[in-house]
């Protein structure tokens, strides 16, 4: 019997990567995309699609049965910046979206649930440095808030109902497949997008402000690893610190500029700067190498090298 896969929010920033890398491990069958809309994207023409809304319980419930889905990744969120804008709505869909699938998979519907967290549960009272596991949450943005009430959820539902849902908190993710989905870490995707057509980029963030990030490639591998990995490894069911590197606008800028030597860039914060300083600038992560074997393959150089030389 193969798995059978549902990712919700499969158009996303990490659902388009998701669902290719999925599907390469699971046949394309075996692994259904799902969004709001149906776009035409390689996710949508190169295998099995549904139209659903996250926030429609029997449209979820429907496919689930329909298609006799094993594993849900539930994609779907509203991220930090684009859910400032729409507080309620953000809350509604981060929040509704994961309630549907926690109680399909209580019901005994679904085997087992990918869910991912934030940095953003963390708040301007978090450790910046080498932010522990279990450390103060305090998050002061709305994509956190629901971010750590999910975790919350996540661990009640495990524990309270045998739910098996596992969670890691994602860092800022860099990618050259898909354009930046409206969070404060994007301008680590946009700058190398300007670099390449402008020559010059204009960061909304200060020059040394220093965030967790991460290459699209090694948040994947994190994904399905953390997925395939014995129940009994995964020792903790809110969700697990992750990190890969840490560094500044100035010195992501100095990188390109190894190749690009004319780039430029300039800084005129906006209120992404807020967010941005209120999260960790580097993340402690080793309960999720000690637990389920996570290590990293990038760091800020091999991953300027393999965008620059995608996205040209």
């Amino acid at each position: 019997m193969s798995t059978k896969i549902l990712i919700i929010g499969a158009c996303g920033q990490i659902g388009t990567e998701l669902t290719q890398k999925l599907r390469a491990i699971y046949g394309t069958e075996n692994v259904i995309a799902s969004d709001i809309r149906k776009l035409n994207t390689d996710v949508v023409n190169s295998g099995p699609f549904e139209v659903v809304n996250a926030l429609d319980f029997n449209q979820i419930e429907n496919l689930i049965e329909k298609h006799q889905i094993d594993e849900v990744y539930l994609m779907a969120a509203l991220l930090s910046a684009t859910a400032e804008k729409n507080p309620a709505f953000a809350w509604d869909l981060n929040m509704n979206s994961l309630f549907h699938v926690l109680n399909l998979a209580k019901a005994g519907k679904i085997k087992k649930i990918f869910w991912p967290s934030s940095i953003a549960v963390f708040g301007p009272t978090t450790p910046r440095e080498n932010t522990p596991q279990y450390t103060i949450m305090e998050p002061s943005t709305v994509y956190g808030i629901s971010k750590q009430s999910g975790e919350r959820w996540c661990e009640y539902y495990h524990n309270i109902f045998g739910v098996d849902v596992r969670s890691i908190r994602y860092p800022g993710l860099i990618s050259w497949s898909s354009p930046p989905g409206g969070g404060t870490t994007d301008y680590a995707v946009d700058i190398f997008h300007k670099a390449l057509a402008d020559g010059t980029y204009e960061c909304f963030l200060s020059s040394e402000t220093k965030m967790p990030m991460m290459y699209m490639d090694d948040a994947i591998n994190a994904t399905i690893n953390i997925m395939k990995a014995p129940a009994e490894q995964i020792k903790i069911r809110s969700s697990y610190n992750l990190a890969a590197m840490s560094f500044t606008p100035t010195e992501i800028a100095a990188e390109i500029k190894k190749h690009i030597p004319d780039f430029t860039i300039t800084y005129a914060p906006d209120f992404r700067q807020k967010i941005a300083d209120s999260w960790p600038a580097s993340i402690d992560d080793a309960s999720a190498r000690e637990d389920w074997g996570w290590k990293h393959e990038f760091d800020l150089t091999s991953m300027t090298t393999d965008m620059l030389e995608h996205l040209s």
